[in-house]
């Protein structure tokens, strides 16, 4: 639950019979590790029947974004906060120093970013994908909560006009409530 989507991060030592490390002879291939992950959703499914699974990357065709990735874009980031924090904090009475301090820091930021643009033209297509799917969520989820809205709305009138109902009920006087209860018993009977 550390992150948007829950998921689970299974973690073992993959000891062979002799007691030598050895993941290729436990798990095999990758082939072998998605059946792994296969069996365990089926094993779950049956405990847990609403239990979901996202779809492989070898379904959808997607990439995996490697980390040092979002890393990076998080570093970057930190380094054009300083840059524009010493551009702001260019005075007259400081310009000279303030001046190549940011562009020392420039000279540095640039090449990092331009390296880094060419990484993500690999990754573009699953990044939209991904933008895509955010979006289509988000959506989702707008229209659930308009739902429950609309629900809670909805329960809130006929609770009103309930208790609306009721007061008149209560209001009404005994005598004239036993007339109508021998009214109806009499329709009833015929």
């Amino acid at each position: 639950m550390d992150e948007k989507t829950p998921h689970l991060h299974l973690v073992f030592v993959p000891l062979t019979e002799d007691n030598r490390l050895c993941a290729k002879e436990i798990i095999g291939n990758r082939a072998n590790l998605t059946k792994w992950q296969d069996d365990f959703h089926a094993y779950m499914v049956e405990k847990y029947p609403n239990l979901e699974r996202g779809e492989s990357a070898s379904k959808t065709g997607r990439k995996h974004i490697p980390t040092r990735l979002f890393k990076q874009a998080v570093n970057l980031s930190k380094q054009a906060r300083a840059i524009e924090a010493t551009l702001d904090g260019i005075t007259p009475f400081n310009a000279g120093k303030k001046k190549e301090e940011a562009l020392s820091m420039l000279k540095k930021w640039f090449p990092q970013m331009e390296n880094f643009s060419g990484q993500l033209k690999k990754y573009k297509v699953t990044i939209n994908d991904l933008l895509a799917e955010n979006e289509k969520l988000e959506a989702r989820a707008k229209a659930s909560e308009k739902g429950k809205m609309k629900d809670t709305m909805k329960r809130a009138k006929l609770k009103s006009e309930l208790d609306d109902l009721q007061r008149l009920v209560d209001r009404i006087p005994p005598d004239i409530l036993a007339e109508l209860k021998r009214q109806q018993r009499h329709t009833r009977e015929r």
